[in-house]
């Protein structure tokens, strides 16, 4: 085993009980042997599946409508900024992204997943992210047009706030990105293999087998002696509703640039379980700036990164404490 690296996941929005909440389900897994380097070339698409969706991938659109629905009907899933009732200062703000970026959900020290916050270090890219857009063979041409300028709007976003270059590519990708169908989603796995060689069996098992109330996933590969982030792999389901899919992109994708846990004091914001927010919020960019402020170093620990993050956050704040 190269015990260098390692392997982040995160389980993405996910339904708890009868009611959806966003949490990211987040462990360190060590793997082994990897390569650095940029990751080996990738299939365009998956395993080709009939065109006509099946009937549990129909059953599937039925139940996410239904589910976004209730949450929309509970005040949850909302869009604005929180402004209005949400407000927060920059001990807040301070506090949660501790939490969010030098926690992980779970502990995996002895081998087995364990839900518990489990102190880590700072994480983060210093190579550029390059964000490969595929699609099963079931999304249809205008919908892979549409989610292309959706997703490259946002990498844009997403790199104007942090200052690191972050942009969908079609060559030389770490960051891979898929939009599949259930069916398509269960035949991914020698895909994923490829892209995350030394992933393990139940890591890829984790993908292919997910349940309905694990919404979208991703996992990153990290290099564990320089706490960089080297690669990235993401499925979202084709199967969600518009905002349920927005809310799986804005999720996914930022967890994978380096803020893996959550926290139920995060408001407002994506990282927490309560799903009342569905985007990316201010507090969420803040957090994201954080991230990246070079006077944070990857590999930090938290007694390391809290004096600075503190800085920070009164920084973004206007001195506000």
């Amino acid at each position: 085993m190269h015990a260098g690296l390692g392997i982040l996941s995160g389980a993405g929005r996910r339904l708890i009980a009868a009611v959806a909440v966003a949490g990211l389900a987040s462990a360190c897994v060590p793997q082994g042997p990897i390569g650095r380097g940029a990751s080996p070339p990738l299939p365009p698409t998956v395993a080709p599946v009939a065109l006509e969706p099946s009937a549990e991938s129909m059953a599937l659109q039925v139940y996410y409508a239904n589910l976004q629905a209730r949450l929309l009907a509970r005040g949850l899933m909302r869009t604005d900024s929180g402004a209005r009732d949400a407000t927060f200062n920059a001990r807040q703000l301070a506090a949660n992204f501790i939490h969010i970026a030098l926690f992980d959900e779970f502990d995996s020290s002895t081998g087995n997943l364990i839900a518990r916050p489990t102190e880590s270090r700072l994480r983060r890219w210093a190579a550029p992210v390059r964000v490969g857009l595929r699609f099963g063979n079931s999304i249809p041409a205008d919908r892979r047009a549409t989610e292309r300028a959706r997703v490259g709007s946002y990498l844009a976003r997403l790199s104007r706030l942090t200052g690191h270059p972050i942009a969908l590519s079609d060559g030389n990708v770490n960051f891979h990105l898929y939009l599949l169908s259930d069916d398509e989603r269960r035949a991914i796995g020698p895909t994923i293999s490829t892209a995350m060689p030394g992933m393990s069996a139940s890591e890829v098992a984790s993908f292919t087998q997910m349940q309905p109330s694990t919404y979208c996933q991703v996992s990153a590969m990290i290099d564990n002696s320089t706490s960089l982030y080297r690669r990235a792999f993401a499925v979202i389901r084709a199967e969600h509703p518009d905002l349920l899919h927005l809310a799986c992109l804005h999720e996914e994708i930022a967890q994978g640039l380096g803020l893996p846990n959550d926290s139920p004091a995060a408001r407002p914001s994506i990282f927490n379980d309560d799903q009342e927010f569905a985007l990316l919020t201010p507090m969420d960019e803040m957090m994201l700036k954080m991230l990246y402020d070079p006077r944070l170093r990857p590999g930090m620990t938290i007694s390391e990164a809290r004096p600075i993050v503190d800085q920070i956050a009164t920084d973004l704040m206007g001195g506000e404490s």
